[in-house]
C-alpha cells in the first residue's frame, strides 16, 4: 500500500465520531460477547450499540479504545 493510501486510510479511520451506546444490566442470558468471547449473563452490565449489538460494558470501552465502529459491523 502506497503511503497516500495509508494516510487517507488513517484519516478516514479517526474522522470518524466514537459510537454512543446505551448502558443496561442483562435481564437474561443472551449468547456471547463477540469481543471477549465469554457468555453474556444475566447480571451483567452490558453497552447496548445503535446496530442493537451488545457487548460486555467493559469490552466495547476497551474496543472504543483501539476502533470506532462495532465489531460486527465494521462499515456501518
Amino acid at each position: 500500500m502506497a503511503s497516500d493510501e495509508i494516510e487517507k486510510h488513517l484519516l478516514v479511520c479517526f474522522s470518524k465520531t466514537r459510537l454512543t451506546y446505551n448502558k443496561d444490566i442483562l435481564s437474561r442470558d443472551s449468547g456471547e460477547c463477540a469481543i471477549c468471547l465469554e457468555e453474556l449473563e444475566q447480571g451483567d452490565t452490558i453497552a447496548r450499540l445503535p446496530c442493537l449489538c451488545i457487548y460486555h460494558k467493559g469490552c466495547i470501552d476497551a474496543w472504543f479504545d483501539v476502533n470506532r465502529s462495532c465489531p460486527e459491523h465494521p462499515g456501518d
